[in-house]
């Protein structure tokens, strides 16, 4: 983190997407707008496109299902795991840029919606006889209409807001200063996210001062996860540059988040 992200040695400026070597073993890495690079081809971008949904989903579908109490400060166990999904968004806008992040967004939503539904029905459906996890069952996977309905439409904006800021600020930046960036996007997406899921959530059912003290502590944990990984970010984001031969910035992108398709 010496403030400024230059390319290593031998990396160049250049408008077409790959050098003649190829990426990842001595290649060049180049800096385009989004508008040059073109499409497919990617070497890990479906691998990042995975992780991020597994990430996603295990952190809503087990991390959520239980409180725990360290030092006497409870939270959601999923608050351990679920700004993982941030760090990878963040790392995903960073290489590939804001249009294939926002395709990642959007198969992580349908992913929750299927998980979602697939939860409601099996818990719906009549245990067998002799089966007694009933009840656990429930208790561990049962979900409400209100919380899937305040939980998608926090992620959904959370991310998007983190993917932008991560954008805008990377151009703005001219690419320096990657810390602040991931940081910052951090700030925004994770505090909407926040401030979106717990009230629709909870308001009503918990009193006020609890969905604030929880709220509060929850945003700082997330918040402090990123910083704290700043230095696995950084690693992470050096090494696929390298490899996929690119550094995107979006200039000229369409930032609509309704739109699927690259662009």
């Amino acid at each position: 983190m010496n403030g400024r992200d230059d390319p290593p040695a031998g990396v160049t400026a250049g408008v077409t997407r790959r050098g003649g070597n190829r990426p990842g073993h001595g290649g060049t890495i180049r800096r385009l707008a989004a508008a040059e690079l073109g499409g497919g081809g990617f070497r890990y971008y479906d691998f990042a496109m995975a992780a991020f949904v597994a990430i996603l989903i295990c952190s809503n579908l087990i991390g959520a299902a239980k409180v725990s109490s360290i030092a006497g400060v409870s939270f959601g166990a999923g608050v351990l795991f679920f700004p993982l999904s941030y760090v990878l968004g963040d790392v995903l806008t960073e290489v590939y840029g804001y249009a294939r992040a926002r395709r990642v967004v959007w198969a992580g939503f349908g992913a929750m919606i299927f998980m979602a539904v697939m939860a409601g029905i099996v818990v719906a459906l009549p245990p067998a006889d002799g089966w007694v996890g009933q009840r656990a069952y429930e208790q561990v996977f049962g979900i409400t209409p209100r919380i899937v309905a305040a939980s998608l439409t926090a992620f959904w904006v959370g991310e998007f807001a983190n993917a932008w800021v991560m954008a805008q600020m990377k151009v703005w930046s001219e690419g320096r200063h990657l810390w602040m960036r991931t940081i910052g996007s951090t700030i925004v997406g994770e505090g909407f996210d926040s401030l979106i899921f717990y009230p629709l959530a909870f308001f009503g059912v918990w009193p006020i001062e609890l969905l604030v003290a929880v709220m509060a502590s929850n945003y700082a944990l997330k918040v402090g996860w990123e910083a704290l990984l700043t230095p696995v970010t950084y690693r992470i984001v050096g090494w696929l540059k390298r490899a996929e031969g690119v550094d995107v910035f979006d200039r000229g992108t369409d930032f609509n988040p309704f739109r699927i398709t690259e662009g």
